[in-house]
């Protein structure tokens, strides 16, 4: 009954609506309302720029984070490897599902890579640094988070069955798993990146400036 309990918790943490709460709060919008009409971190950069995207971003992996560690509410769990890991995914799986159908925002959320990131990051954040590392590189390079999270997303079972090798058969399958969800998740914003349209981020405008004055 315990462990009912703290899933349920983990998914009304992952239900706060970060992007919805704040549009409203801040600008009287909701944020669903303009852009992708998604309720995630980037659409929020895309909605009301960098400053409120990162909050966004952090927030939403913060509850991932929150969730994973309700696990030491059951203290048996610490004496048992596989047990705590396996209670970790399940606690981060049901932050991520709050996030994409989050129960105070009636279900509309957004696509749950933020909170990924943070589940990973609360479980292992070794590989979780790594894979933030590539999220920033491409998105420093490409100003596009839909390709920064794909790609991300894609490094995240390289690190786990390559890199680490990781030895738990569960969370070999969970990284794969997460790759192609977030690959189908992202199935519009890969046919914009081909076609060009995909809107980027406003953050690095100083460096494309540049970069037109030096190509003229």
């Amino acid at each position: 009954m315990s462990e009912i309990l703290i899933i349920l918790l983990a998914y009304l943490v992952g239900s706060v609506p970060t992007a919805v709460w704040t549009s409203r709060y801040f600008f009287n919008i909701d944020i669903r309302d303009y852009g992708s009409g998604n309720a995630g971190a980037t659409n929020t950069y895309r909605v009301l720029g960098s400053k409120w995207g990162t909050f966004v971003m952090i927030v939403d992996m913060i509850k991932a984070i929150v969730a994973v560690k309700l696990v030491y509410f059951l203290p048996y769990a610490l004496q048992d490897d596989l047990y705590l890991v396996n209670m970790q995914l399940g606690l981060g799986l049901a932050a991520v599902i709050g996030h994409i159908f989050p129960i105070w925002a009636n279900f509309r959320g957004g696509k749950g890579v933020a909170s990924l990131f943070g589940m990973v990051l609360g479980i292992q954040p070794n590989v979780a640094l790594c894979c933030v590392g590539i999220f920033i590189l491409v998105l420093y390079l490409t100003r596009w988070i839909s390709l920064s999270s794909i790609l991300a997303a894609i490094a995240f079972p390289v690190f786990i069955l390559i890199i680490f090798n990781e030895p738990e058969h569960l969370y070999r399958i969970f990284a794969v798993t997460v790759a192609m969800l977030v690959l189908l998740t992202h199935q519009k914003n890969i046919g914009r990146i081909l076609n060009g349209s995909e809107s980027k981020v406003p953050i690095l405008k100083h460096r494309d400036r540049k970069r037109q004055r030096i190509r003229k």
